[in-house]
């Protein structure tokens, strides 16, 4: 089912661009620039864009994606949609096998089944935009840590047999290198997701009785990702003369919500009005906009809280903010699943209260990039992603209510 509607997106989204819209993007900026770089990729060209180039501007996950296509299929973006069909498809199968590992098949089968149908995944996964792709490596990231985690409670319980803890303590090392890995492929991706591995390790010992090992886990998955990353800085340090395990980019992006002209969406003409570029190097533009963005914070604190507030309720709004998605039937088909999907995390997240893993793996996500969109700049688009882990507690709380439905009807 998920494969099929997303098959069907991909043929109408491509019509529609062809021959009524007379584009090639639906989202234009980001993914033509994402396009541009994966034909780089693909003639063997330096990794840069702009002139100017800038050669630290994006993380090199998905436009390596758009290359594999380009590669396949040539210049055909059809094709390439079709890839991100079968990529969307795979999140549902994900979202399906993390909820299961976090509770069971049958609340598994029931987020696997939303996360197929919502029009809003259906729809995204064939843009040719980041999101799909990283919640794809988001997913596996959580698998791999909720299985890390396991494997830890698994070891506490076998403490009487020494081949259990080996068995035990054997997985914990493979799954805590797999989850450093998943890490690492989501920050090729999505910068922002960094972050997510020292707060995988944290939460292993606050959440495990096995301290020692928990502890150690969690040092392996942060110098796993951070091994995976470092030929993306040693790269970016013979480039741009400087090294960033991510991009040069986020100065800009903080500025871009932190400015006296922002109002908390995404506005970066300032960026080709100031033209920093032409006389700046990419490290120096950045430092630039990231010290005019904590200046204004300093000086204009109220107006940064409700910055704040402005971009959280563009980032929890029940349907899109853009303009292209500002008709009537765009707007219904995302609010009518809203309201029921995240009533339903709320009953499900009061039903796992006492498990502080089980509300992490599935509800932390989407808290996390509220927190940084709440910084940064705030849209729909940017809590897609963390959407599919959060429908494991819709589940949660759909089967709480029909079971208590059934029992009141006897």
């Amino acid at each position: 089912m998920a494969l099929l509607l997303r098959l069907g997106a991909a043929v109408w989204l491509q019509d529609r661009l062809d021959h009524h819209w007379h584009r090639a993007f639906l989202i234009e900026g980001d993914a033509e620039g994402y396009w541009e770089l994966a034909n780089k990729i693909v003639a063997g060209e330096d990794y840069a864009i702009h002139d100017p180039p800038r050669y630290a501007l994006r993380m090199p996950g998905f436009p390596a994606v758009l290359a594999v296509s380009i590669l396949l299929f040539g210049q055909s973006m059809f094709a390439a949609r079709l890839l991100m069909a079968v990529l969307g498809t795979c999140c549902c199968w994900l979202v399906y096998c993390l909820g299961r590992d976090v509770k069971d098949s049958r609340t598994g089968l029931i987020a696997g089944g939303f996360a197929s149908i919502l029009p809003v995944f259906v729809g995204f996964s064939v843009t040719l935009l980041s999101e799909t792709t990283f919640a794809l490596t988001m997913l596996l990231s959580l698998l791999a840590g909720n299985r890390l985690y396991i494997s830890l409670v698994a070891e506490s319980r076998s403490v009487s047999r020494t081949d259990a803890i080996k068995s035990s303590r054997s997985k914990a090392f493979f799954f805590a290198v797999a989850t450093g890995v998943a890490i690492a492929a989501g920050c090729y991706v999505k910068p922002s997701w960094l972050l997510a591995a020292p707060i995988v390790a944290t939460l292993l010992v606050l959440c495990s009785r096995q301290k020692l090992q928990a502890l150690t886990s969690g040092v392996i998955v942060i110098a796993t990702m951070l091994l995976c990353l470092l030929p993306w800085g040693i790269r970016n340090q013979q480039m741009t003369g400087h090294f960033t395990f991510t991009t040069f980019w986020m100065g800009a992006s903080l500025y871009d919500g932190l400015n006296p002209d922002a109002k908390g969406d995404s506005d970066m003409r300032f960026f080709d009005k100031d033209q920093l570029a032409l006389h700046m190097s990419e490290y120096e533009v950045d430092q630039h906009y990231k010290k005019a963005a904590l200046k204004f914070v300093k000086e204009h604190p109220v107006q940064t809280l409700k910055l704040g507030l402005i971009k959280l309720g563009r980032f929890w709004k029940p349907w899109p903010n853009a303009g292209q998605f500002n008709s009537l039937s765009s707007k219904l088909a995302v609010a009518v699943f809203f309201v029921p999907i995240y009533l339903g995390a709320l009953i499900g997240a009061w039903r796992c209260k006492n498990d502080i893993w089980s509300l992490a793996i599935c509800a932390g996500p989407i808290l996390y990039f509220s927190a940084i969109h709440a910084v940064f700049v705030g849209s729909l688009r940017y809590r897609l992603p963390a959407e599919y882990p959060l429908l494991i507690l819709t589940a949660v709380g759909i089967q709480l209510c029909w079971d208590r439905f059934l029992k009141h009807q006897e």
